[in-house]
């Protein structure tokens, strides 16, 4: 058996994230609207099968894997990157600052802008659906935020962890990757992350803070073969 999080969306599909999951037992997915990840449990032909059988014709799915991702011939890799899995070697303190305010519905418009403006990953207005956002405002204009994402026993996923450029070099982005890792802490569960595995200054910064590499992961991103 491998690691828990060697396949981290199809352990969060099974666990802590089972009640948004689509598809079978062979493979699953979150809803498109929430977030575009999938995987299959194995592959074995039957779940590869079912994975390829998942997204609609215009749709593009997430995949993440440790080991080599086996791609269905129905389905046509459109992107592909090298990634890293970090986890936190500590417990991490809570910590407070009145700068920081939970994030609701009524700020998902803004989320998303800041998001597609920065491109912390995939980003939808659903993005609350996996789990607490915090954010810091500044004259009223979202400027820095982060959240958690997938869940599995035991982890919860730090992401969503971007500033606007215009207020980047302030340490609002350490100032919010501190507090979420200590709500994540305070649940009695371990933070981990994904960080390209090119990006060595976000790397640098997550190691300064404690977290360390697991393991190199793999990125898919999948559509139908037309």
């Amino acid at each position: 058996m491998g690691h828990i999080l060697d396949r981290p969306i199809w352990s969060a599909l099974e666990t802590g994230h089972a009640d948004l999951a689509e598809g079978n037992g062979h493979a699953r997915r979150y809803p498109p609207s929430i977030v575009p990840f999938a995987a299959s449990a194995d592959d074995a032909p039957e779940s590869l099968e079912a994975l390829e059988n998942l997204p609609s014709p215009d749709e593009s799915m997430f995949l993440v894997e440790a080991g080599p991702i086996a791609i269905p011939p129905g389905l046509v890799v459109t992107t592909e990157a090298s990634v890293v899995q970090m986890v936190a070697a500590r417990l991490h303190e809570r910590i407070s600052d009145s700068r920081i305010q939970p994030l609701t519905e009524a700020d998902a418009a803004d989320m998303l802008a800041l998001a597609t403006l920065t491109k912390p990953g995939p980003f939808t207005l659903r993005a609350q659906s996996l789990g607490s956002f915090w954010g810091i405002r500044s004259e009223g204009r979202l400027v820095a935020m982060a959240g958690q994402r997938m869940r599995q026993t035991g982890f919860i996923e730090l992401s969503g962890l971007c500033t606007h450029p215009d207020f980047q070099g302030r340490g609002l982005g350490t100032l919010l990757f501190r507090f979420v890792a200590g709500e994540i802490a305070s649940s009695g569960d371990t933070a981990y992350l994904h960080a390209y595995a090119a990006n060595r200054s976000a790397i640098s910064l997550y190691e300064t803070h404690d977290f360390t590499v697991r393991s190199l992961m793999n990125m898919r991103v999948v559509k139908r073969r037309p």
